[in-house]
């Protein structure tokens, strides 16, 4: 048994380790005593739950409620801009005075907000008695211009900008059945020269007879649409500046057009060229150069024929197949016509007026097809020419000689009297009323249009066709 010795001093003191400089960790005082310059690891650093793998810096939690707090605000403030946005108020103009409204309220919405109040209209019979009062409509809408109908008031949005007025409801009538009589318009040439439109086209207007599903009662209301009647205008073009002549051709293509066409280049001239439809399939190359040029293209029609003594069938035939054929040749459209014969009656406008832009005949007939010789041809033109004037030539097989012969001539003395030689379509430009009607290349019939009738009045103040 070992033997121990214990020793016990008369003051007690509290046992402590001794000193060492081995193993032992060093105390809370040296602890906290640091080396100039030394590094030191944190408990947190590489050890511990809070570094595994990779070294964390320490977290200052006492940031975060403020930055829940700043999101929130950000989003509250977010949200309260877009509420903004689409409640926003618009300017408008409601019976002639500023005013605002929320944007995208419809028309209803502004009378209920503004509690505004009107007097209703009356609902009437088709014999305009009352069968109701206050039936009727309950306001009258007008929004910029245009009358709006009660039933869209609550679909009509305003989204600022716009004139608004509102008023008394106008009255209405009963729910009635309508027998229509159509008034067709008539057709009456005014003027004279040698170009001839259609000024006005022929709308048709309606009479009505109601019968009232409640009252019962017939009423003949008579004209509620006034027709409009059809004018054809004649005129002569008045250049407003210059001296101008147009030069045109008839009864082509020949076997002589490209060399016309090279003699009206060399002079610095332009031509209208009519083409006779069944002339055109057997030299479309001539045609085809006709377009190629600054010159221009119109129709005889199909056949060398009266259109006067055709039926409206066969008229309207005549007119399309000429048309087409040079359509054809040409990849164009035409719709301008020199009838044969220079002939084309009222009657032939009211069946085939929606296929011509314009009939144009002439001023000054050269009677180059009497083969008078060239001489004789180019004293008749210089003796009768005039500012404006529209010239007619011939281009055939028969007259192709004698044209050659006397077209440089007679482009020479023209432009020494001071004239530009010009197509149809540049002439017209001269004029400054013409230029801003007539286009020769198109129709313009409108879709509400019809074909008229002729009218049995005279036209006395106007002046007779040619």
């Amino acid at each position: 048994m070992p033997n121990y010795t214990t020793s016990y001093s008369k003051t007690p003191k509290k046992p402590h380790y001794r000193r060492s400089n081995g193993n032992q960790l060093p105390s809370a005082r040296r602890k906290g005593k640091r080396r100039p310059g030394a590094q030191y690891l944190h408990h947190t650093q590489g050890f511990g739950r809070h570094g595994r793998g990779r070294m964390m810096p320490r977290r200052n939690d006492s940031r975060r409620p403020y930055a829940i707090i700043a999101v929130a605000c950000a989003a509250l403030l977010f949200v309260a801009s877009v509420v903004w946005y689409i409640n926003r108020s618009v300017p408008i103009t409601l019976n002639g005075s500023e005013s605002s409204v929320r944007i995208n309220s419809t028309i209803q919405q502004l009378i209920d907000d503004q509690e505004l109040s009107y007097r209703a209209g009356d609902l009437l019979a088709v014999d305009d008695s009352v069968l109701e009062k206050r039936g009727g409509e309950a306001y009258s809408v007008v929004l910029n211009g245009e009358q709006i109908d009660n039933a869209e008031l609550d679909t009509t949005q305003l989204t600022g900008g716009e004139e608004l007025t509102i008023g008394d409801g106008r009255d209405v009538y009963e729910e009635h059945e309508v027998q229509a009589t159509a008034i067709q318009p008539t057709l009456t040439l005014k003027g004279s020269g040698p170009i001839q439109y259609v000024e006005t086209w022929g709308i048709p207007g309606r009479t009505e007879v109601w019968t009232g599903a409640v009252s019962g009662i017939t009423a003949d209301r008579g004209v509620v649409q006034e027709v409009q009647n059809c004018v054809v205008r004649a005129t002569s073009v008045s250049p407003a500046d210059g001296k101008y002549v147009a030069l045109t051709f008839d009864e082509g293509p020949s076997s002589y057009t490209e060399q016309i066409l090279q003699v009206l280049s060399d002079a610095g001239a332009t031509a209208t060229f009519f083409m006779q439809g069944d002339r055109v399939d057997a030299n479309q190359a001539a045609v085809a150069s006709i377009a190629a040029s600054d010159n221009e293209l119109g129709s005889n029609g199909q056949n060398d024929v009266d259109l006067t003594t055709l039926s409206g069938d066969d008229l309207r035939q005549q007119l399309t197949q000429g048309f087409d054929a040079i359509d054809r040749a040409a990849d164009t459209t035409c719709a301008l016509l020199r009838p044969p014969y220079g002939l084309f009656s009222e009657q032939n406008w009211t069946e085939a007026m929606d296929l011509v832009s314009a009939v144009v005949t002439w001023n000054i007939d050269s009677g180059d097809y009497l083969l008078p010789g060239a001489d004789s041809v180019i004293e008749t033109v210089m003796g009768s020419v005039g500012n404006g004037d529209i010239i007619l030539l011939t281009d055939n097989d028969s007259c192709g000689e004698q044209t050659l012969e006397l077209l440089p001539t007679l482009l020479s003395r023209l432009q020494d009297e001071g004239y530009q030689i010009v197509s149809l379509s540049e002439l017209i430009k001269t004029d400054e009323e013409l230029a801003d009607t007539l286009d020769l290349s198109r129709t313009s019939m409108p879709a509400d249009a019809v074909l008229p009738h002729l009218s049995l009045e005279i036209d006395e103040g106007e002046g007779e066709s040619e």
